[in-house]
């Protein structure tokens, strides 16, 4: 479950976050996800309840995630699908000459802190 290497990683960064700001507490996370990249919500949320618990500055803090839709373009007739919904080959031109646009993102937007 690399879920929780990814939440070590976030409290890794919101203490350092915390620290240059000299806060007492983090009341929720904002993270934005994309649809494909790699990360399952359902496994991140479980790690962070697991994990945020063991800090004093996250502990009951809520992880909030926002899921960016997966988006690829066509090279040959220069239009945007959805990702999941079609793959690889684009549903207007059968062509295979595409690229993901987004939806591969992993961010954290915002932190509500005291």
């Amino acid at each position: 479950m690399h879920e929780l290497g990814v939440v070590f990683r976030i409290i890794d960064d919101l203490t350092e976050v915390g620290k240059e700001n000299e806060l007492e507490k983090i009341h929720s996370v904002t993270l934005q996800l994309g649809e494909v990249s790699g990360v399952v919500p359902s496994l991140l949320e479980d790690a962070w309840k697991w994990a945020a618990a063991r800090t004093e500055l996250m502990k009951d803090s809520e992880l909030i995630i926002e899921t960016l839709p997966a988006v690829t373009y066509c090279e040959d007739c220069k239009s945007e699908y959805e990702t999941v919904a079609h793959g690889k080959i684009c549903p207007n031109c059968g062509s295979e000459h595409t690229y993901l646009l987004k939806g591969n993102e992993f961010m954290i937007k915002e932190i509500a802190a005291t």
